[in-house]
């Protein structure tokens, strides 16, 4: 068994440009899927595959793994990329996203990759399943040393299987259970605070008995703390609301909805790499 080695902090910057740069291309190359929820995630999921999870790519079924559910499956491409760059699976599968009979479809499905837990599409559900995996280590099989991870759109929040999953989680006190709201502002319709307010959402989360821990998304570092701190918290909860920017690092998509589910044209993609290059940052 050869667990993940956690990379130094001062290398999970560029990981998540190196992220960035897969989901630029790999998005190119398909023609379709979504583009600013992934390149604004990019950080949160190189928090969590290189270095917080306990994870093994040799070995994605290792009993005493950690446990991440995407629930805003669409944001599908920066799984992807954290997952073959982590080792899962070659690199070059990247740039066959969305083809046809390809492993890499435009939502995980569980059973067509290693180090997939969940298939997920469906918005809202992807709370329930990680709440009911939670509860399993900690009041049923009593694995109090690994921990289940919910990554959660701000949009997909207007779904209330959300809020059942929060009351249920709150109630039994899943100490386990670790949310992640990707808090971009963002959906598909327009501004989260047009389509469905959401603010004061820190206090929504809060009244459902949960710790609520708020950072910015984009800086592994504050990530990285957060974590931490969610993982000390064995009473209740944590919800992680990370507040990041959609399409972050690439000027003509950032804080743009309608990046939400649209892909680059290869010349888009080309010159949003060069964005990321010319930031001092990796660019391969």
């Amino acid at each position: 068994m050869t667990l993940a080695q956690p990379l130094p902090l001062q290398d999970l910057a560029s990981k998540a440009d190196e992220i960035r740069v897969s989901i630029l291309d790999m998005l190119a190359h398909a023609g379709s899927g979504h583009s600013a929820g992934p390149l604004g995630m990019a950080e949160i999921l190189t928090a969590l595959y290189f270095n917080a999870l306990r994870h093994d790519p040799e070995l994605p079924e290792w009993d005493d793994r950690d446990v991440f559910y995407l629930s805003n499956g669409h944001t599908a491409p920066v799984l992807y990329a954290a997952l073959a760059h982590a080792g899962y699976f070659p690199l070059e599968e990247l740039r066959t996203l969305r083809q046809f009979g390809s492993r890499l479809q435009g939502h995980p499905e569980r059973e067509r990759l290693p180090g997939l837990e969940s298939t997920s599409g469906p918005l809202g559900s992807g709370l329930s399943q990680a709440a009911g995996h939670a509860y399993a280590f900690q009041h049923i099989d009593r694995q109090l040393h690994r921990f289940v991870y919910v990554a959660m759109g701000d949009g997909e929040l207007n779904e209330g299987n959300i809020w059942e999953a929060a009351m249920f989680a709150g109630k039994y006190k899943l100490g386990k259970l670790i949310g992640i709201v990707d808090r971009n502002y963002i959906q598909i319709d327009g501004l989260t605070e047009d389509v469905m307010p959401l603010d004061d959402l820190a206090a929504k989360w809060e009244a459902f008995g949960w710790h609520v821990l708020e950072v910015d998304g984009n800086n592994v570092g504050s990530l990285l703390e957060a974590i931490n701190t969610a993982k000390a918290v064995a009473q209740k909860p944590t919800v992680i609301i990370a507040y990041t920017v959609p399409g972050k690092g690439v000027p003509f998509m950032e804080y743009d909805h309608k990046w939400h589910g649209k892909p680059p044209t290869a010349e888009q993609a080309a010159e949003a790499i060069t964005y990321i290059g010319t930031n001092g940052k990796a660019a391969k």
